[in-house]
């Protein structure tokens, strides 16, 4: 464990960013935090959380994949990426490292998404305590510590001290650049605070809610349960849900036509849309009832059944306070569970 004087944090900010691309949550001029490039000056968010999350760093909403050559009947296949550059993430929350696992699972498997793959390598996490969780936090629900939220680094913050702990290689080879402006210390404040942290957690309104009425055995359960159609009735299918999640990996992949050849992109796409998923003959899911089952289900029932039980959710609450009529997983979860 190393300290760092709250005096010294733009110095220990500027240091890392010296040697790779540095991220940190900052108040946009929507007055939300989000995600930005630091430079001298700007000062870290005291936001609890970021309006979108840290995914689009591993999984950005548009990506250009590789552009086509065609000259006759002759086609040329341009890789089109660069090697990505080395940055660090600061200040990401315990829900939003948790999504990286999840992530992981969907893009580190056989075939390799190798876009996502080489992010995943030059990016270094920093994570922070949770000292003031929101009402609509839920993280404990699937087994997230916020006192402990993981990642390469982990660090606690007081008002006149920074706390880190290297928690991987990546994280000891950075804070081991940092020596000059931190020092050994014991881990009392830290301990404090996440006692502190904890009986915070307990408090909430969400403290008691449990996923054990769901998982991958649960399909014959869920599936035709007659709640999904009060559930999605008052669903907009506008996507927000699926765009502010940090889990959600859907996507569809479009090529444009240019002057210079065919260009083929990648872009977030949602399962709550009408068009998702359709191809000649149509769409699957033809009802605003099937494609809001869809998500849920896909949450708390199909990527547990195909992932050794990990829930698709990790309970940042993003859906909770940005959804615009007030539908969102909580409320799935108490009625289909028995906990409404």
């Amino acid at each position: 464990m190393r300290k760092c004087s709250t005096a010294n944090l733009d110095a220990l900010l500027r240091t890392i960013a010296e040697n790779a691309s540095l991220y940190l949550p900052v108040d946009g001029t929507d007055g939300r935090a989000h995600f930005t490039k630091w430079e001298d000056g700007v000062k870290m968010s005291d936001a609890l959380n970021t309006v979108r999350s840290a995914k689009d760093f591993f999984f950005p909403q548009t990506e250009n994949l590789m552009d086509f050559k065609v000259e006759g009947k002759t086609i040329e296949i341009i890789d089109t990426r660069e090697e990505c550059e080395d940055f660090v993430i600061f200040g990401v929350r315990a829900c939003d490292v948790r999504s990286f696992d999840i992530l992981d699972r969907v893009f580190l498997v056989d075939p390799v998404d190798t876009y996502y793959k080489n992010r995943r390598e030059h990016g270094i996490i920093v994570s922070m305590a949770c000292t003031r969780p929101s009402e609509t936090c839920f993280c404990r629900t699937f087994g997230i510590d916020a006192a402990n939220p993981g990642g390469d680094i982990v660090c606690y913050k007081e008002e006149d001290a920074w706390y880190f702990d290297a928690l991987t290689e990546k994280g000891q080879a950075l804070l081991s650049k940092l020596e000059s402006l931190t020092e050994e210390c014991d881990t009392a404040a830290v301990d404090a605070q996440k006692d502190l942290i904890r009986e915070r957690m307990d408090k909430l309104p969400l403290a008691d809610l449990t996923a054990d009425a769901f998982g991958g055995d649960k399909l014959n359960t869920y599936f035709n349960a007659p709640e999904w159609k009060s559930l999605s009735q008052s669903c907009l299918g506008c996507g927000t849900c699926t765009f502010v999640c940090p889990t959600c990996q859907c996507y569809d992949i479009k090529d444009f036509k240019t002057n210079k050849g065919v260009q083929r992109f990648r872009c977030w796409d949602s399962c709550m849309y009408s068009d998702f998923t359709k191809m000649a003959h149509g769409n699957n899911r033809t009802s605003q009832l099937e494609r809001f089952r869809q998500r849920f289900m896909h949450k708390l029932v199909y990527f547990p059944a195909n992932n050794e039980g990990i829930f698709g959710c990790v309970g940042c609450g993003r859906c909770l306070s940005r959804c615009p009529i007030s539908m969102n997983i909580v409320k799935v979860m108490k009625e289909l569970g028995g906990n409404a």
